[in-house]
């Protein structure tokens, strides 16, 4: 027998543990595989990653305006900034002014008037002159009265008392938007036949007395019927009230449903900082969109009602008001995903993006010599800035991020004011941090601790 083969040999253990050594066309074999299953890893992780970022662009839109209907039916004092400044618009005071005024005039009988004042000479025996010329008083008399009583409206509508009138009424009735959305016809503001109306009584009945304590009895016949100023008017408001229920049923986990997806889709991209870009500029897109929505709306919109029911400035004035929230949130996160893209880019290998990094670091590096040269030496702190300025670039970025998340309904000028104050805190790190002055030799920092 063999000795190399028994089981006693001492070798027969190492030949059975020796590592098998790949021949050259096994290695080629084996590469191939691995870059053929990265290469799927890789195509899976792109379309993933696509199918994410196309959810997240699809749910922006949405989620803004789910936010905002969320935002004004569930917040008494947004709902007051929304509708308060409609009592001092002008076009709309106009068309209250008018409305009201209107109905007065329409109550004062200035024909029965004229009519006692004629009988009253000719039972007296006035001369047939002076009778005729008491006929003829009626459209002077009449323009009279209207000039008083709109002068009396007028100076109601126009008054701060009326501006707190209207805002402590909207506050208390704020229920009126859910009423406006669901349909029902309570408060201010409700929606009958395919109307939205908004419902100004209160308002005439303080008019009403004013009248009356001026000396206009007559004022106190204004009917009770229509008081009511048609805001809205479309066949589609079924179908508006049923979207807008919805909308305010997810307005609260919406937007968090659009940011899970976004961010997934920047985390599961094979070049993170790639996608970064592509999603921010993605969001900017339908941003953009939103806005051309909203024009287009508006034009729908102010077609829609006829100039009898409200003047077309009214009807624009109204418009512009119950939007600009939504217009102001849709400008705002705009311009958060052009930073957001722009700095993705900054961070990349373009020729600009090298040409700004290289000019912020000459920057940054000559300002801090100066200040090394005055006498002016961070020490520790400064080479501790230099070593961890990755992190703290992050650091500064997510509190950034935090404080706009934080942020009460942040606008445009708010994102200005976080990176303002950001690129500042970058600078003035980055400058510390070049001002660190030549490092300790390790025997003098010994012997320095050693000193009491």
């Amino acid at each position: 027998m063999n000795p190399a083969t028994t089981p006693d040999s001492p070798h027969s253990g190492e030949a059975a543990n020796a590592k098998h050594v790949m021949t050259a066309e096994e290695r080629a074999e084996y590469e191939r595989l691995r870059r053929h299953a990265a290469a799927r890893h890789r195509r899976a992780r792109s379309a993933g990653s696509s199918v994410l970022l196309l959810l997240a662009l699809l749910l922006a839109p949405l989620a803004v305006v789910a936010a905002w209907v969320h935002d004004t039916v569930s917040d008494t004092g947004r709902y007051v900034e929304t509708v308060a400044p409609l009592a001092s618009a002008p076009p709309v005071q106009d068309v209250v002014i008018n409305r009201i005024t209107d109905r007065v005039v329409e109550n004062v009988d200035v024909q029965a008037v004229t009519d006692s004042l004629v009988r009253t000479l000719q039972d007296a025996g006035a001369p047939p002159r002076v009778i005729a010329g008491a006929e003829s008083l009626e459209g002077p008399l009449r323009n009279a009265v209207r000039t008083v009583v709109d002068r009396t409206v007028t100076r109601v509508i126009t008054s701060d008392a009326f501006q707190e009138v209207w805002e402590g009424a909207n506050r208390r009735s704020h229920a009126a938007v859910v009423n406006m959305l669901t349909g029902d016809r309570e408060g201010a503001v409700g929606a009958v036949n395919g109307t939205v109306q908004l419902d100004v009584g209160e308002v005439v009945d303080q008019v009403q007395q004013r009248l009356v304590d001026a000396g206009f009895e007559k004022a106190a016949a204004i009917p009770d019927t229509d008081r009511t100023v048609t805001l809205f008017e479309t066949e589609q408001l079924g179908k508006a009230q049923d979207a807008m229920r919805l909308l305010d049923i997810v307005g609260t986990w919406l937007p968090v449903l659009t940011v899970v997806p976004a961010a997934l889709a920047v985390w599961t991209a094979p070049a993170h900082r790639v996608m970064l870009m592509i999603t921010a500029t993605g969001v900017g897109v339908m941003m953009v969109g939103l806005l051309v929505a909203l024009a287009l709306v508006r034009r729908v919109y102010l077609d829609s009602v006829p100039p009898e029911a409200l003047p077309a400035d009214a009807a624009a004035t109204i418009y512009d008001m119950f939007v600009r929230f939504l217009r102001d949130s849709t400008l705002t996160l705009l311009v958060v995903s052009v930073i957001i893209a722009l700095v993705a880019y900054l961070y990349g290998p373009g020729r600009l993006a090298r040409g700004v990094r290289t000019a912020a670091h000459r920057g940054t590096t000559a300002t801090g010599r100066a200040l090394e040269n005055a006498g002016v030496r961070t020490g520790a702190v400064g080479r501790r800035l230099a070593g961890h300025r990755q992190w703290i670039t992050g650091g500064v970025m997510a509190a950034a991020a935090l404080a706009l998340v934080l942020w009460n309904h942040p606008t445009v000028g708010a994102v200005a004011l976080v990176l303002g104050v950001a690129l500042a805190v970058l600078i003035i790190l980055a400058v510390l941090a070049t001002a660190a002055g030549p490092a300790e030799p390790a025997a003098e920092q010994a012997e320095r601790r050693a000193v009491p």
